[in-house]
């Protein structure tokens, strides 16, 4: 066997498994787009923006006497 053939035995490995690899990415990436995971891309970077950073007084908390 020459260093030729070694070169191209492998293609017969890689050429499956590359296309198996679109295969499964293609399928993730379907079932990403039908579960909703790209239905709000902008809200939640309006709620930290957004975000009410007042502070609640809590019944717990020691008054202070000023």
């Amino acid at each position: 066997m020459s260093s030729m053939d070694s070169g191209m035995d492998i293609l017969y490995l890689l050429v499956p498994m590359s296309i198996l690899l679109v295969f499964v990415i293609g399928a993730i990436f379907w079932w990403s787009l039908t579960s909703g995971q790209f239905d709000d891309l902008d809200g939640p970077g309006y709620r930290v923006l957004m975000d009410d950073d007042t502070t609640k007084k809590s019944d717990d908390a020691p008054e202070s006497s000023q």
